[in-house]
């Protein structure tokens, strides 16, 4: 990888690009100014995992939206090759991708680190999700030959919106957590004044706490 480029990271940016698709030329991130995104790469069109992926996605695809979220693929392939191969997933799986498909010339999988060197020329399994703004809020990497879970990465979605509206934590198998359930974290006091406040509050019944500095509570969600 070129060592003048500088990888984004959580927190950062998307970096502006134009990018060829299988709907059109588009700008990123402003595309998609106002929504969540999520713009994952693929090793290759025509090959069996990222066929089961596309798949997985496609399906989901409508529960991304309800989200107010969009999805956008992409590899080192020719727009050709896109428009094919989403031509045979709707032929032999009855299944149609009707989100777009970046045809990449390797610009975007370099400023992105989608190209690990030990892995090969083909881009690796990144999943990078984006928030209204274009911000990029979470990276994931996925060697070539291990699947991603298309559900993980939409529950992703849900709870970083979660976290966002009500200012909370998420715990560990939201919403499923060991020791909180469905509930949510508040986040920790950063005070001796707010940590007693905190307890009395859970006397009250407005949290449940283990301590100061581990409480949750409930919130309504779907």
């Amino acid at each position: 990888m070129d060592e003048n480029i500088s990888m984004p990271l959580i927190g950062d940016m998307l970096p502006d690009m134009t990018v060829t698709t299988t709907h059109g030329v588009l700008k990123l991130p402003e595309h998609y100014k106002g929504k969540y995104f999520v713009l994952f790469s693929h090793p290759a069109d025509y090959t069996p995992v990222c066929t089961t992926e596309f798949y997985s996605f496609a399906k989901l695809y409508p529960e991304f939206k309800k989200l107010n979220c969009e999805l956008i693929g992409l590899s080192i392939d020719q727009v050709y090759s896109h428009m094919k191969w989403g031509e045979w997933i709707k032929e032999n799986l009855d299944m149609e991708i009707s989100f777009p498909i970046i045809a990449d010339h390797g610009d975007v999988a370099k400023k992105l680190g989608m190209v690990h060197p030990n892995k090969g020329a083909s881009t690796v399994r990144a999943v990078f999700i984006m928030d209204t703004e274009g911000k990029i809020r979470i990276i994931l990497y996925y060697p070539q030959e291990i699947g991603r879970n298309m559900s993980e990465i939409l529950r992703i979605v849900k709870i970083l919106q979660i976290a966002d509206k009500e200012n909370v934590a998420i715990p560990a198998n939201w919403p499923n957590s060991e020791l909180v359930g469905d509930h949510v974290i508040v986040p920790p006091a950063r005070d001796v004044e707010t940590a007693k406040k905190r307890l009395e509050a859970a006397k009250k019944g407005e949290f449940e706490c283990y301590d100061w500095w581990l409480c949750h509570k409930k919130i309504k969600h779907d």
